[in-house]
């Protein structure tokens, strides 16, 4: 059968699998399938089942929201998740036998996190609380109510995805008895709690929370021990950077959390650290290794994925994610150092967890082929075994182009990692069309993982480069760090590099009909490309940066982001306007097509309209898309249809250029 080449529409015949849990018998797992609903013009997640023993999946939840963050009760009897099938996320448990979910809380602004009591009887929660409220206290509805206007007394009032903060919520930590509904409030004071870990003999604890008045230039959440009983408290970590994702070993002896100091503001790595309650010592276990811990994946397909920052074995041996060279993989770290990956290269493991014995894993994995699954793995042997295969029909239908890796010398005589796609069905002897893509971050990375955007310029005939410029995850500390302070320099000239090593390597390359796109960072790179050089026929600049002036007081990050990455705030306007694509306007020769969302607060519009009307006062060819009702967010987790439109915008331009 002759396969069809990728559309557009395929966002909603494509399924994603994730977040799968392990119940504590370690025969029995559920995990969360999520798919878009075209005429809904929605996202629906489900809760799935898997008999480990039989391999049988079975659907266990039929609604038509979204569910997250399943966990197992201790015993394996119970089930509780998140739900927003009435709006708000709210937590159910449902039986492990079956029946009906049991709706849980009915938290006026909805539950944002939970963990069982080990004693299965009670749950843990963390939700937002109106100073003086109650987690169950509902706010009087007036249907005429009329609209306030919004006082802002801190630099951090606005954030992308949520808009104006509230002034007078909190975060706070709660417990609920499962039987009786009734929920008592465990922290106070107005500060942002999130719930981290519990022991698994209950006694224990770990919530972060900062309990600075103000946090402007706060960039730091310490993370405590408190005791349940007397709630004295023991810090556990509490210095500059972020740290989370805390876990008791089963022991309770360790606990495993990892972090970055700001030895490189927001480019440095993450390391998984071990404290010692016995005797107050901390180990870095992966401070040999010169990679990041964790997934700094760029991709628009895997919906909700959410994986663990760490898992224990009974026998305290411990499994991660690490990003590195283009793949993340599970590794493997003990208590004496040893460290050593687990699942191989030329992959991505989004999501995972790991038998008590440590003997097998269930990992959810993805490749530039493969839209992702979730597979059965022997540690010892590397041997897996298929358990989904709601993809499977799909792949049999569609052509997907395998990208080619590529390694050349960037800037500085730096190695340089990348990609490069032929069109599908491409035919020696024939010349085409070339697509640089530029992620965004630009502390992120290109993976070895399946990214509908890219496989979809390849079904429409397109070559497509992408690569990891220097400030890309994923590589040296040093290689992450070489952006800042230099965006425009070093940067640019890996990905020209890039693409003058392709064109000179691959004669089907027509370098009369090159093309570049990008968001967010990659926006900003778009439009210092077409500032500085007139070798692309035609460009789509997205989510873009084009003004740091602006962008300093008008970013929910702008006051400290244009510091950390450009070494300027307002007291150099020359350097921040030096490292503006804006200044360089009157250059652009390329055709433009600029793309932004309307609720962007990470990027605001504003960078947009101002690249827009200068570019068209100078009679240059550019056109300006607004997305409504649509975040920094928009290609990765948008609404739907404007997703559909997004991609239409961008294969449109590059159909009437190239």
């Amino acid at each position: 059968m002759e396969k069809r080449k990728l559309e557009v529409a395929d966002l909603f015949k494509l399924q994603s699998v994730t977040d799968p849990q392990l119940a504590p018998n370690g025969k029995e797992a559920v995990f969360v399938k999520t798919h878009i609903d075209e005429e809904d013009n929605k996202y629906i997640a489900n809760l799935f089942h898997v008999d480990l023993e039989s391999n049988e999946v079975t659907q266990w939840t039929h609604g038509k929201g979204a569910i997250s963050s399943p966990e197992w009760s201790s015993d394996g009897k119970q089930i509780a998740f998140l739900s927003d099938r009435e709006e708000k996320n709210q937590l159910f448990i449902l039986q492990a036998r079956g029946g009906e979910a049991q709706k849980v809380t009915t938290f006026e602004k909805g539950v944002s996190g939970f963990l069982w009591s080990p004693c299965g009887k009670k749950i843990w929660v963390d939700a937002v609380v109106k100073e003086g409220k109650t987690f169950t206290d509902k706010e009087e509805k007036d249907e005429k109510k009329k609209p306030q206007p919004y006082r802002a007394t801190k630099m951090k009032y606005q954030m992308d995805g949520a808009g104006l903060l509230p002034q007078d919520t909190y975060k706070q930590i709660g417990l609920v008895d499962i039987e009786t509904g009734e929920v008592t409030q465990f922290t106070e004071g107005n500060f942002q709690h999130g719930l981290q870990a519990i022991s698994h003999d209950g006694k224990k604890l770990i919530i972060g929370v900062n309990r600075k008045n103000n946090l402007d230039f706060e960039f730091r959440q310490p993370l405590i021990i408190v005791d349940v009983e007397t709630k004295e408290e023991t810090v556990l970590v509490d210095e500059e950077g972020y740290f989370g994702g805390a876990q008791f070993s089963f022991d309770d002896r360790y606990i495993a959390y990892v972090g970055s100091d700001r030895s490189f503001e927001n480019a440095t790595h993450s390391s998984l650290y071990v404290y010692d309650t016995e005797d107050g010592m901390r180990m870095n276990l992966t401070e040999s290794i010169d990679a990041p811990v964790g997934d700094a994946a760029v991709a628009d397909h895997q919906q909700g994925a959410d994986a663990p920052s760490a898992v224990w074995t009974k026998d305290n041996y411990l499994y991660f994610q690490l990003s590195t060279m283009g793949d993340i993989r599970l590794y493997f770290a003990s208590l004496e150092g040893e460290l050593y990956p687990a699942t191989p290269e030329n992959e991505h493991v989004y999501g995972y967890d790991i038998s008590v014995d440590g003997e097998f894993a269930l990992v959810a994995v993805s490749n530039a082929i493969n839209p992702g699954e979730l597979y059965k793995q022997t540690i010892a042997t590397g041997e897996r075994q298929a358990i989904t295969s709601f993809n499977a029909t799909y792949l049999e239908e569609v052509e997907l182009v395998e990208p080619e890796a590529i390694v050349y010398k960037g800037a500085t005589n730096w190695d340089v990692h990348g990609w490069l796609m032929k069109p599908a069905g491409y035919v020696e002897g024939t010349n085409y069309p070339l697509i640089v893509e530029i992620h965004g971050g630009p502390h992120a990375m290109y993976a070895n993982t399946f990214f509908h955007e890219l496989q979809l310029l390849a079904a429409q005939g397109y070559g497509v480069l992408y690569v990891n410029p220097r400030g890309s995850h994923g590589y040296s500390q040093e290689f992450v760090d070489a952006v800042r302070g230099d965006y425009g320099g070093g940067d640019y000239e890996d990905i020209m590099a890039g693409l003058d090593y392709v064109c000179k390597e691959n004669s089907w390359i027509d370098t009369n009909r090159l093309g570049v796109t990008g968001g967010s960072y990659g926006g900003f790179m778009t439009n210092w490309i077409v500032g500085h050089s007139d070798r692309f026929k035609a460009a789509v600049t997205q989510r873009s940066i084009s003004n740091w002036i602006s962008f300093f007081g008008v970013s929910d990050i702008g006051y400290y982001f244009s510091d950390w990455q450009i070494g300027a705030d307002m007291t150099d306007v020359d350097k921040l306007w030096e490292h503006s694509p804006l200044k360089y306007a009157k250059h652009v020769e390329t055709p433009l097509l600029i793309l932004h969302s309307e609720k962007d607060f990470r990027c605001p519009i504003e960078q947009a309209e101002q690249l827009y009307i200068t570019l068209k006062s100078m009679g240059k060819e550019t056109e300006f898309v607004r997305f409504p009702d649509a975040n920094h967010n928009l290609s990765r987790t948008g609404t739907p249809n404007l997703r559909i439109a997004r991609l239409d915008e961008i294969t449109g331009w590059f159909a009437k250029y190239l």
